[in-house]
């Protein structure tokens, strides 16, 4: 008997198993829930505000330069100049030379052809182990290969023994908004 009971106990276990397989089978499968990732808003950081005009200074890198009949000849004059701004903004950054030449086009607003900027010329003198220096208004530039010439007024000084490498450090103003060759240049924002 005891045999009985239990095929009758295994038939009564696999029938009740097969039942419930059945019912979920037939029964209306849940959607599954994937988490979503929530939606990322912007962060802001500060406080947003309209690019403003930001005094600056234009620096342009040679191998050499002469000084001579009213005329500046940079040698070696390099593809990039430097752009850099003061206290508060404290910025900087690059743009190309043969873009930055492009201020002196006649038909730009607020061109340097119309209201020349001012330059100190700085170059190494290998005779004095020094440096010498020359300040001169910059009009008229021509970029042929890498040889740029200037047409200039002397206000003082000259290049005399300046035979090695030089920098113009160039006054530019309201840079780097609204200048025609801003938005070809890249710009580093320091801390204000």
């Amino acid at each position: 008997m005891n045999i009985f009971r239990s095929l009758a106990a295994a038939t009564a276990t696999a029938t009740f198993m097969g039942l419930i397989s059945i019912a979920h089978a037939q029964a209306p499968a849940t959607p599954v829930q994937t988490p979503t990732a929530p939606t990322k808003t912007p962060k802001t950081i500060g406080r947003p505000e309209a690019p403003k005009m930001v005094p600056s200074m234009i620096v342009l890198n040679a191998r050499s330069a002469t000084l001579k009949d009213q005329k500046l000849i940079l040698e070696g004059i390099s593809p990039n100049a430097i752009i850099f701004a003061d206290r508060p903004v404290r910025s900087a950054g690059h743009a190309l030379t043969a873009h930055l030449l492009e201020e002196w086009s006649i038909n730009a607003p607020d061109s340097f052809a119309k209201t020349p900027p001012n330059a100190t010329v700085s170059a190494f003198s290998k005779s004095k182990k020094g440096v010498v220096d020359a300040v001169v208004v910059l009009k008229s530039p021509k970029l042929e290969g890498d040889r740029l010439t200037f047409d200039v007024d002397v206000l003082e000084g000259d290049l005399a023994g300046g035979d090695g490498a030089v920098s113009v450090f160039t006054d530019v103003i309201n840079l780097p908004v609204p200048r025609r060759m801003s938005h070809r240049g890249a710009w580093y924002l320091g801390a204000n």
